[in-house]
């Protein structure tokens, strides 16, 4: 007989029901890296941003349609979600008073607009997402138009790939032919308006079917146009200073607004004016690839060429004086130079990287 037969029947059994365990004051789980699929989540487009509250819009054309507040999922704090953006929303997405859901996630952007404080600052401001057109406006006189300032909005859109528009407002106070001499040689279409002639009809119709994001300096009458495109916007107006010649910030936040037309739908963004716009982000090459015509001819340029008037050996300023493209070839050159000196201005100033 073995020893390990002989059971101590007075040995204790232990049950690990028993233990105590020291209970989680939070009362919150375990953290972990791994976060819910959202597989139910809803695509809302974003209309405007308001003190952590995000306007969006579900079931965008469907009988369903409604509008949501929402607020930015804890995983998303580092992630910019700006107006335009498409995001993915969970939770109460009904749209009643005092419901709130919650943004998880953001889709895949067509576009970013974005600007930097000054030339030589490198962070970017977002301005707008997956919006494909961009409608200058700027005004005849009051305040003087400043092609200068138009010269970084083309450069900003086209190196995001939008395509940029241009309305000159206030045309009853001054004459925009010189003003607009400055821009012949880009594919750019131009509105004209003033106080008694307004081209809603055509300026609407390049609106169908598109994303338009507005902008322009304070006091050009951005918000008016704004107003009669969209009679609902309801868009602050102001006016401009006498002493300064400056206008007055009226709207101040960005918003998307539903433009309707006999042909079809399409959205107004529109954004607070300002007095000036940083390309501390722009990747110059963009610029180029903008005029297509002009980039295939610099295919032959030598490494390093900057297309400028004094670059040696340019073969895009070589077929223009060969009279190789054309009549509106020179206009065109002179339009991608400018662009391209605008561009270049901020990279040789002190401090500049």
């Amino acid at each position: 007989m073995s020893w390990l037969d002989d059971l101590d029947d007075d040995e204790p059994e232990f049950d690990e029901a028993d233990v105590r365990v020291r209970p989680n004051p939070k009362a919150n789980r375990p953290r972990t890296k791994r976060r819910p699929a959202h597989s139910d989540a809803e695509i809302a487009r974003v209309l405007g941003v308001d003190r952590g509250r995000y306007t969006v819009l579900v079931d965008e054309d469907l009988p369903t349609e409604r509008t949501v507040l929402a607020a930015r999922a804890r995983e998303l704090r580092k992630t910019p979600i700006v107006t335009g953006d498409r995001a993915r929303v969970v939770g109460d997405a009904s749209g009643d008073d005092g419901t709130l859901a919650r943004i998880v996630g953001i889709e895949p952007r067509t576009s970013l607009l974005r600007r930097s404080a000054d030339d030589t600052d490198q962070v970017e401001r977002v301005i707008v997402a997956n919006a494909d057109q961009m409608l200058v406006v700027v005004a005849a006189a009051d305040p003087e138009p400043r092609p200068r300032l138009v010269d970084r909005y083309l450069v900003a859109a086209l190196d995001a790939g939008i395509r940029p528009l241009l309305v000159v407002t206030k045309t009853d106070l001054a004459d925009p032919a010189e003003f607009l001499a400055h821009f012949e040689g880009l594919d750019l279409e131009v509105f004209t308006s003033g106080r008694e002639e307004m081209p809603l009809e055509r300026i609407g119709a390049a609106l169908i079917g598109h994303s338009t994001v507005f902008v322009g300096h304070s006091g050009v009458g951005k918000s008016t146009l704004v107003n009669a495109l969209v009679p609902d916007a309801k868009r602050a107006t102001g006016h401009v200073n006498e002493v300064t010649g400056r206008g007055r910030h009226t709207s101040s936040s960005t918003v998307s607004l539903r433009y309707r037309g006999e042909g079809g739908n399409g959205w107004v963004i529109d954004t607070p004016g300002v007095r000036s716009f940083g390309l501390g982000h722009v990747d110059p090459a963009n610029i180029l690839r903008a005029f297509t015509d002009l980039a295939e001819i610099a295919e032959e340029c030598p490494r390093g060429c900057t297309h400028l008037p004094d670059a040696p050996d340019c073969a895009i300023v070589e077929a223009v004086e060969e009279g190789r493209l054309g009549p509106g070839g020179a206009a065109r050159l002179d339009s991608l130079q400018r662009l391209l000196e605008t561009f270049a201005k901020k990279a040789q100033e002190p401090g500049a990287s």
